[in-house]
């Protein structure tokens, strides 16, 4: 089931992240724990579910390159370790779309939305680089499922692209 698009409005929120390059799922869910884990020991709770930001969307046997992150509460000052990375998901308009149900439709609910903005007139907040589109603002956030998930699952996103 997929619901949406609609506009949202959000303020600038801090994370922290694992940056990675990635052509499928599996590790961008072990990231997630290994995240959740991060803050665990240093006692800083997450803001927030969990989510994938896209700098740049692979496919076709190419490399996402992303990064698998939580935000923070904005009080909290927390540096990255090398690995870790901090950042902020930038405060702005964005368009919304929830995905409920096969991870395998994801694809589906992405076309839903470039379909949507497409007849809207929306373009997104992307850069070339060459061949490569880098995206300033495109995110997953991995409401339930996914993380862990060995086999056959139901996942709840909620997809977060912030209009150029």
């Amino acid at each position: 089931m997929t619901a949406g698009p609609r506009h949202e409005t959000r303020a600038e929120q801090p994370y922290v992240a694992i940056p990675a390059k990635v052509t499928g799922r599996g590790r961008a869910a072990a990231l997630v724990a290994e995240v959740q884990e991060w803050l665990h020991r240093r006692g800083v709770g997450a803001a927030g579910p969990p989510f994938l930001r896209y700098w740049v969307i692979g496919g076709g046997g190419r490399e996402h390159i992303i990064e698998v992150g939580a935000p923070v509460r904005g009080h909290v000052a927390v540096e990255g370790d090398g690995r870790v990375v901090a950042g902020s998901i930038p405060g702005g308009s964005y368009v919304t779309l929830a995905h409920t149900g096969d991870p395998e439709r994801i694809d589906t609910a992405h076309a839903r939305l470039q379909d949507w903005a497409s007849g809207q007139g929306l373009t997104w907040d992307n850069r070339g680089e060459g061949p490569t589109q880098v995206w300033g603002g495109r995110f997953e956030f991995l409401l339930s499922g996914l993380a862990g998930a060995a086999g056959p699952c139901s996942v709840e996103i909620s997809y977060l692209v912030r209009p150029a």
